[in-house]
């Protein structure tokens, strides 16, 4: 598997770019946000996942991780293709994706060509759970960490599970930015 490329910029294309690197140059499909956050420099940095087929070898290029595996947390969902998933991050940013996903945005799933109702509840239902999740536990932080700690200790405290009330906690600071301590963890219990 292949974590990045770097190398000279040979070709950019909307929906594809050619990258030079030791003598070989490399064919990488990549979204409309990664082309235009590419830059026109003469080197280039794209973050890679590839695609291997019985009748094609593809690599996907991203300018971001986040956007990388946003890409693969939408391959993970029944339906939805490397093409689909690019169509997705083309149309809308990993950010934008991930705030339907959490807020349950039909409607904007659906503005995606090639996207219906049923494939935009599926990605929702299959991915609300991941996509505020990677290695360390959260892909995108919560501001507030101390905040989320001290409430999280005194749930586990009081005898709940601490992964239930960890994720209860994030659901609250995700929907509402500024809450008191108190405020949450009676949120909290409410939701528990």
């Amino acid at each position: 598997m292949y974590e990045y490329i770097e190398g000279s910029l040979i070709e950019k294309n909307p929906t594809c770019c050619t990258i030079e690197t030791g003598g070989i140059g490399y064919f990488i499909q990549i979204t409309l946000t990664t082309f235009s956050g590419m830059g026109t420099g003469p080197r280039v940095k794209l973050y890679l996942h590839q695609v291997v087929r019985e009748d094609a070898h593809l690599l996907f290029g991203f300018h971001t991780k986040q956007e990388r595996e946003m890409f693969r947390q939408l391959l993970t969902v029944s339906g939805i293709g490397a093409n689909t998933a690019r169509m997705m991050l083309s149309s809308l940013t990993s950010e934008d994706v991930r705030q339907a996903i959490l807020s349950a945005n039909v409607s904007l799933l659906q503005s995606i060509k090639g996207i219906g109702a049923k494939t935009a509840q599926r990605v929702i239902l299959d991915l609300r759970d991941k996509v505020t999740k990677d290695k360390t536990g959260e892909l995108f932080p919560v501001k507030d960490n101390r905040l989320k700690d001290e409430a999280l200790s005194a749930l586990v405290i009081l005898g709940f599970n601490k992964g239930e009330a960890d994720k209860v906690i994030n659901k609250i600071l995700l929907a509402e930015k500024s809450l008191a301590l108190e405020d949450l963890i009676k949120k909290a219990l409410k939701e528990l």
